[in-house]
């Protein structure tokens, strides 16, 4: 093979080599920034860490919280509920609930309806303390 064709050869490997690494770099870089994706939801989520009261029995306890659940499925623009607690910093306290609302407005029609006063009247009666914050985009 004369100079001049292994050049060429060399060349076009070349090009090949640098093609075959720019498709595999895209395929890589794609496949990152899928893993990375996020979004920032419209949802409003109510955060509340509580503390009951030392002589609340775990009976009232469970049924406080299972009242979250009964309120999720009965009040409209409740969206998504987390009632067990994973991890608390707050040590002595007895635990964190949330509340996903759909929007602002479900948020507050919440705090507004017959069935969360009821709840919050029984809940209030149990607990010892509470802070709670709203969180939203």
């Amino acid at each position: 093979m004369d100079a001049q064709k292994r050049r060429w050869m060399e060349i076009g490997m070349g090009i090949g080599l640098f093609l075959a690494g720019s498709v595999a770099g895209s395929a890589l870089t794609q496949k990152v920034s899928a893993v990375n994706r996020f979004g920032q939801p419209k949802t409003v989520v109510h955060v509340v860490a509580y503390k009951f009261r030392d002589a609340t029995s775990q009976n009232d306890q469970e049924q406080a919280i299972n009242g979250i659940r009964d309120m999720a499925g009965k009040i409209p623009g409740i969206k998504n509920i987390w009632l067990k607690t994973e991890r608390n910093q707050m040590r002595d306290w007895s635990g964190v609930y949330v509340i996903e609302f759909t929007s602002a407005e479900a948020a507050a029609d919440y705090a507004e309806s017959p069935l969360h006063e009821t709840w919050r009247k029984k809940w209030e009666a149990l607990r010892e303390t509470s802070v709670s914050f709203q969180i939203s985009n």
